[in-house]
């Protein structure tokens, strides 16, 4: 096999680990069997930190750094393989020995005990024409040569067992689908599951994640708060796939430590909005201008319990979202110019990493990123070095989005509040500016499997060839045809209809026998 253990003498130095079988049926997105796994573990609470080990790491990456690829592959017309690394948890590097008793029904008769002998992670990305993401033992390859792909994957296969899963369709929860437009990412299937943990697969639907009024909120405990944990929780993972429930999940998350019946009342809320919306995900669509650009916005004084406001931001590479936050700020600002000041400065430090990113990708970036506020007198302090009375109550470590802006990475602009994408991320809103922006972030159902024209199209069309007469060849006419059958016409029938029924109900009624 992988030898990944080796059988030595116990000696009384050394801290003897219990080993458990784990085993569980792997499940497809659709809910079918893949197949069943069974996994040796050891029981790594009996060590203890810093005498049996140090730190634990592994490599994982950003669900940002995935969107940017796929946009990127998907831009450039890259293959993208998925592969999967066979036991993958047997091949990290151990700085120190660990021992472990010999697994059940594996048991040596000497009363030895095993020793790991694992190999090593490998992490490999180049930047001219391939990137190759880690996530544990997950991973997605693209480039812009095939056969750079497969020797790669070959030099891979000869350390490590590799599976090459093909295309990917099913990555870390989130399920793929291509078409000629692009790619859709949902989680569909995760979503139908938190619902069914809920016990809400049948429940009510929503509009929106939130009301607009938070401030009357009940103080009375939650007598369940690990349920609540487990359910906010899972939709903090939704968010990969669904920024339109960003701020809602950190909304309820930030009462994870204390929640309230209001506070589950809103898991609820948000559960439903879900339910209406099981089928929506993220599109990714190929755009072939590759401009980085961002929108910035914060909620001045929004949290009712600290007074501390909430930074907002979206970055967008053309017109595809690629990473978003909703996050309360760490401290309170005197004023709203000092809230939207934070703001820009976290969103300056997302945009120069994901400037370097694209570096690393040879997606150059010629201009300086747009970075959008709609708070004027944060974009001028950003800009003017001269505004020091007006900043002095600052710490120094937000002028980081000024040095960005003098050294030309960054400019900032000001767009107005009805344009400002990163409002969603920031408070609750109305349901009609809540679709809109909604919309504009590029959160929509599946993509249509090119439908050409409406219904009474194709019935026109059909009954045109239907008709064809003998020795004519019956071929599909591209000419529009001219139909009846818009939305005003339907009800206007409709109408007649109704009326033409109640009138027949009322001759009959007058034609009945008179009893009298």
């Amino acid at each position: 096999m992988l030898h990944t253990w080796s059988l030595v003498p116990r000696t009384e130095d050394m801290n003897v680990l219990s080993s458990k079988w784990v085993f569980t049926p792997k499940m497809k997105p659709n809910g079918e069997l893949n197949k069943l796994k069974a996994r040796l573990v050891a029981k790594g609470f009996e060590q203890e930190e810093g005498l049996d080990y140090l730190e634990t790491y592994s490599h994982v990456i950003r669900t940002a750094t995935i969107r940017m690829i796929l946009d990127v592959a998907t831009a450039k017309d890259w293959p993208i393989k998925q592969l999967d690394v066979s036991s993958a948890f047997l091949h990290g590097e151990l700085k120190e020995p660990v021992f472990m008793f010999q697994p059940a029904g594996f048991e040596d008769p000497k009363n030895q005990i095993t020793k790991a002998d694992p190999s090593l992670f490998t992490y490999y990305k180049d930047g001219r024409s391939m990137a190759l993401l880690l996530y544990v033992d997950d991973m997605l390859l693209t480039g812009s040569d095939s056969a750079l792909l497969q020797d790669l994957l070959d030099c891979l296969n000869k350390r490590f067992s590799m599976k090459d899963l093909g295309k990917p369709h099913y990555f870390l929860g989130v399920e793929i689908e291509s078409y000629d437009g692009g790619m859709f990412l949902h989680q569909t299937a995760y979503a139908k599951d938190i619902l069914h943990h809920a016990a809400m697969s049948d429940c009510k639907l929503m509009p929106t994640p939130l009301p607009l009024e938070l401030d009357t909120l009940s103080q009375e405990p939650f007598p369940e708060p690990t349920y609540f944990r487990s359910l906010a929780g899972k939709l903090q993972y939704l968010t990969i796939t669904r920024p339109d429930i960003q701020y809602a999940v950190n909304f309820v998350c930030q009462r994870m430590h204390l929640p309230t019946v209001s506070d589950f009342l809103l898991v609820k809320r948000i559960l439903r909005y879900v339910k209406g919306t099981l089928h929506m995900g993220l599109h990714i669509k190929k755009d072939r201008e590759m401009r980085l650009h961002a929108f910035c916005d914060s909620d001045y004084a929004g949290c009712k319990d600290t007074r501390r406001s909430t930074t907002g931001f979206c970055t967008m590479l053309g017109s595809n979202l690629i990473s978003w936050s909703a996050k309360r700020q760490q401290t309170v600002s005197k004023s709203s110019t000092e809230a939207e000041y934070r703001a820009l400065t976290a969103t300056a430090q997302e945009i120069m990493w994901l400037s370097y990113l694209l570096r690393d990708l040879r997606v150059e970036q010629p201009e300086a990123t747009i970075l959008k506020c709609d708070n004027l007198s944060a974009v001028y302090l950003s800009t003017n070095p001269a505004l020091h009375s007006r900043s002095k109550h600052f710490d120094t470590d937000f002028h980081y989005i000024r040095e960005q802006v003098a050294l030309g990475m960054i400019e900032t602009q000001h767009v107005p509040a009805v344009q400002q994408l990163a409002d969603i991320f920031t408070k609750s809103l109305p349901r009609k500016a809540f679709l809109e922006l909604r919309d504009k972030l590029g959160v929509a159902g599946p993509p249509t499997q090119s439908l050409r024209g409406n219904v009474g199209e194709c019935v026109s069309l059909g009954h045109d060839v239907g008709k064809a007469q003998d020795g004519e060849n019956p071929k599909l006419s591209l000419k529009p045809q001219v139909t009846t059958n818009s939305a005003t016409d339907t009800l206007n029938e409709r109408k007649k209809e109704e009326k033409m029924l109640k009138d027949n109900r009322f001759e009959a009624l007058l034609s009945l026998p008179n009893d009298s």
